[in-house]
């Protein structure tokens, strides 16, 4: 009895925090029709493929062929095209031990090569008193000596056990996610934002099943997340020291789970909101089977030195927040193109 109360205590508690953060969530219908994709394309190395041509992608919306509206290469070494490396370091769902390893293979990421960074890097540290964000720069040694000022002022939830402790991080993560797209949809350019985290719970199961009140506030959340991602133009990734044993674990795949897109509210639950779906589904990468963070730091940051920028013109919907699956191919064997995996479209 006492566990069902806990449960029915966190539903509430979780319903509270969707449906209070609802208003300032909803996507603003467009002024247009573009949708505008950063597309990755590599070989099966991963090292990546340059020198292709708008003829050589195709955009499947649902399945069925957009022509190409507009199409730009970026290469970073010989452009000034705006693009930023934002890392997150997370105190709220990550232990102070994996925290303290996270922040060191951040240093080695920024002191490499002299501390000469190829492209800007800014820092946004999350903690239970909200985020604090720094100046893009790059010089990776000052980066590295601001990383070390905020090692004392990293914290944990008081309240870090439980059902009562996995509502407080989640709510605590889904206004800091609000914040950081809020500060990064004014500035300009792609940013690739890598997030040092366990990540929040998923809270799904078969101890969690939504009302359809709160499928339905759980599904206004998803399409706004999705939307003001894309409109930020974010890549989101997730880096988390898990290791090597946990590689097929439930703990490191059980995201897989809610990857698909959510067409209605009636199939939205809380895991389509957890760290690594929203990952995978901006066209970013998750890397928890591994305790070489600095060379996943470096993998996701390698995203920035060469892609595609794909824009193309969706057709109006028939309903609102509409879901359209997206998929990039590219006329080339033994290449493949990762970018965004859908997106909600509006009437």
């Amino acid at each position: 009895m006492y566990r069902l109360i806990l449960i029915f205590s966190f539903i509430v508690s979780l319903t509270a925090l969707l449906f209070g953060q609802t208003a300032l969530e909803a996507p603003k219908p467009p002024t247009d029709r573009r949708i505008t994709l950063d597309v990755q394309v590599a070989d099966k190395s991963g090292n990546p493929i340059r020198g292709l041509q708008a003829q050589d992608f195709t955009i499947l919306d649902d399945k069925e062929s957009r022509k190409i509206a507009s199409f730009q290469t970026v290469d970073t070494s010989s452009s000034d095209l705006p693009v930023e490396i934002v890392l997150v370091m997370d105190a709220v769902n990550t232990p102070l031990t994996s925290l303290a390893y996270e922040r060191d293979e951040a240093k080695k990421f920024l002191l490499k090569n002299g501390g000469k960074l190829g492209l800007p890097v800014s820092f946004i540290f999350f903690t239970d008193h909200g985020t604090n964000t720094g100046a893009p720069s790059r010089d990776g040694n000052a980066l590295a000596k601001e990383l070390d000022q905020y090692e004392i002022g990293l914290r944990t939830s008081t309240r870090s056990q439980g059902f009562y402790g996995a509502s407080d991080r989640y709510g605590l993560s889904m206004q800091a996610l609000d914040a950081m797209i809020a500060y990064e949809q004014n500035r300009p350019g792609r940013k690739l934002m890598i997030w040092f985290s366990d990540g929040w719970a998923l809270l799904s199961g078969v101890n969690v099943q939504p009302s359809q009140k709160e499928e339905q506030a759980i599904f206004v959340r998803i399409v706004a997340a999705s939307t003001r991602l894309r409109d930020a133009r974010i890549t989101l990734y997730q880096i988390a020291p898990y290791g090597a044993a946990a590689a097929g674990s439930l703990r490191s795949a059980y995201y897989e789970e809610f990857l698909k897109g959510v067409k209605s509210s009636n199939q939205a639950v809380y895991g389509n909101l957890a760290l690594p779906v929203l990952a995978i589904q901006s066209g970013g990468r998750v890397f928890n089977t591994t305790n070489d963070l600095t060379g996943a730091l470096a993998s996701c940051a390698s995203d920035a030195d060469y892609f595609y920028v794909i824009g193309f013109d969706s057709f109006p919907a028939d309903d609102p927040d509409e879901y359209h699956a997206l998929q990039v191919k590219v006329d080339k064997s033994g290449v493949k193109a990762r970018t965004r995996t859908g997106y909600y479209n509006q009437k």
